[in-house]
């Protein structure tokens, strides 16, 4: 895997077309942490093959910036995927960080994944577990069997979860995915974010949300995006520019909870390196060792996204 892009920030991951010449040569100027280049859903069947080489082209020749930067293959169960990877991460050079994988369902998915891109490298010349894989769970049997999917391979950099082929696999009766789902008695993605998170995080994995689309309701994005990000994910899809900037926002951490996470971790060190205490009060709290990896993961995730420590 990519150590480059396995530490950077995926805040906002935002999709484009790969068979759109406009849309690629538009998509290093949006301000998102990740920009992936489909050739899956969004590139229409007849015009997947000369897909590739624009995607490549774009990759080789417009100006990244220092994002993470990946191409969604078309899934196993489709004639593409093979030459997806042969073309794609054979002629695209070292810029390239990951492949993205649709429709995961389970481990040998990716093992077999990992297998074609070492051969691939090898013969492009890339240093061998150069390229990382995101992997979606887009399905019911891609739920049951996300442990064993996150630990599949050291090329995993992050899982996503994708919700509209997720509804349709479970017959949930829905025709969009948007805030609404969100409300009601219960949220019926409840159990399959906390189980997504919880096999990505044992796993050291960055965890994902799928796209929102209603793409100009940026006030309903904000609220379905807050419901991931109360769990813990790391971010989110983003279809056009304005929604990645409102998805940058949502994956920070506040500059107050920043600011705050840094105190308790000073106060923290104090009082164990000095007053030699495991717990102390900090204004109206009782913090420990507990409270310190709470504040280390907000301040782990501030730094990654380019946050600093206000003025003392």
């Amino acid at each position: 895997m990519s150590e480059r892009s396995r530490s950077l920030p995926r805040r906002s991951c935002l999709s484009t077309p790969g068979s759109s010449d406009r849309f690629l040569a538009k998509a290093p100027t949006a301000t998102a942490d990740m920009s992936f280049l489909d050739l899956e859903d969004s590139v229409a069947p007849n015009e997947k093959v000369a897909a590739r080489a624009k995607v490549v082209n774009a990759i080789r020749t417009l100006d990244w910036d220092a994002r993470v930067l990946c191409v969604r293959v078309n899934a196993w169960d489709t004639p593409w995927t093979y030459g997806d990877v042969i073309e794609v991460v054979g002629s695209a050079g070292p810029r390239l960080d990951e492949i993205m994988m649709p429709k995961v369902e389970r481990a040998s998915d990716v093992v077999a994944m990992d297998l074609l891109l070492t051969q691939v490298e090898k013969n492009a010349g890339l240093p061998i577990g150069h390229i990382g894989i995101e992997a979606q769970i887009e399905t019911a049997e891609g739920l049951i069997n996300v442990e064993e999917i996150c630990a599949a391979s050291r090329r995993l950099e992050t899982i996503v979860f994708g919700p509209a082929d997720f509804a349709a696999s479970i017959g949930m009766p829905v025709t969009t995915i948007d805030e609404t789902i969100h409300h009601g008695p219960s949220n019926p993605f409840s159990y399959v974010f906390a189980k997504i998170l919880m096999a990505g995080r044992a796993n050291g994995l960055q965890v994902i949300d799928g796209p929102f689309l209603k793409v100009r309701d940026t006030d309903a994005l904000r609220f379905a995006a807050g419901i991931t990000s109360s769990y813990g994910f790391d971010g989110k899809w983003a279809l056009t520019p304005d929604q990645a900037l409102v998805l940058n926002e949502v994956y920070s951490p506040s500059q107050e909870l920043f600011d705050k996470s840094y105190d308790i971790l000073d106060a923290y060190q104090i009082a164990t390196e000095k007053d030699r205490t495991g717990a102390l009060m900090f204004g109206d709290e009782m913090i420990d060792e507990a409270s310190a990896k709470i504040a280390h993961s907000f301040v782990a995730r501030g730094l990654r996204s380019g946050m600093s420590r206000s003025t003392l």
